[in-house]
């Protein structure tokens, strides 16, 4: 590939991300009722302009890497859609010093996107061949925050517990118990909830303390199964 042709893909690319942000920036007004706002935080819409979506999607998929859709990436598992990846980092309310576990790391975009804004994540992946992958790749595009484990994210990952933060990026059935334990008082977590690929709701869990927690439904979904 010569040096004119990367320098057009590179351009290429910032053109769709752009474009992507507008969309999403358009998306975020759709759902103003559920979501409380009209706008999603500049410094997640910042943390998405700065993330090269094209480097987590599969070979050849990279003509649709700033489409607004989720797209498959091998195992039966998806890369989120990029608004849903935004709403879901804005409802943590990330701040720089936060540590934040990820429970379904994917090819790892939404790891890459926190960790523009938190200072660790730690992200969990049942499927071995998908973590293997995820922590190549974010090591190769110099996420030194990010640590990746292979294993059940149900259980959350005790030994870094507690957290600032939980994302979930696969559909539980319940909330888990683990996760709640493992969030520290004051911290938010996102999930979503309910059967596989219908009647899915993002839940925002707030814990205010030992033994008090707060949920609510932010807005209709559909993930894959969580995985266990």
């Amino acid at each position: 590939m010569t040096d004119e042709s990367d320098r057009r893909r590179v351009l290429a690319h910032d053109a769709d991300r752009k474009r992507l942000l507008r969309e999403i920036e358009a998306e975020a007004k759709t759902i103003a009722g559920w979501f409380g706002r009209s706008s999603i935080d500049p410094r997640v819409l910042d943390a998405l302009d700065s993330v090269p979506r094209e480097e987590f999607v599969p070979p050849g998929a990279e003509g649709s890497a700033y489409a607004n859709v989720p797209l498959p990436i091998g195992q039966g598992q998806t890369i989120s859609q990029p608004f849903i990846v935004a709403l879901m980092t804005d409802l943590l309310k990330p701040n720089s010093d936060d540590v934040v576990l990820e429970v379904g790391t994917g090819s790892g975009y939404q790891a890459a996107v926190l960790a523009r804004l938190v200072r660790c994540v730690y992200t969990m992946e049942v499927i071995a061949e998908l973590a293997g992958q995820a922590q190549e790749r974010l090591a190769r595009l110099g996420y030194r925050n990010v640590e990746v484990r292979h294993g059940d994210g149900y259980h959350g990952w005790t030994e870094r517990a507690p957290f600032d933060g939980i994302v979930v990026t696969a559909a539980a059935r319940d909330i888990p118990p683990p996760l709640v334990q493992q969030l520290k008082d004051g911290g938010r977590m996102v999930i979503p909830v309910g059967a596989a690929w219908r009647g899915q709701e993002l839940m925002l869990v707030e814990k205010d303390g030992p033994g008090q927690t707060r949920a609510r439904a932010i807005v209709p979904v559909a993930f894959v199964p969580l995985t266990r």
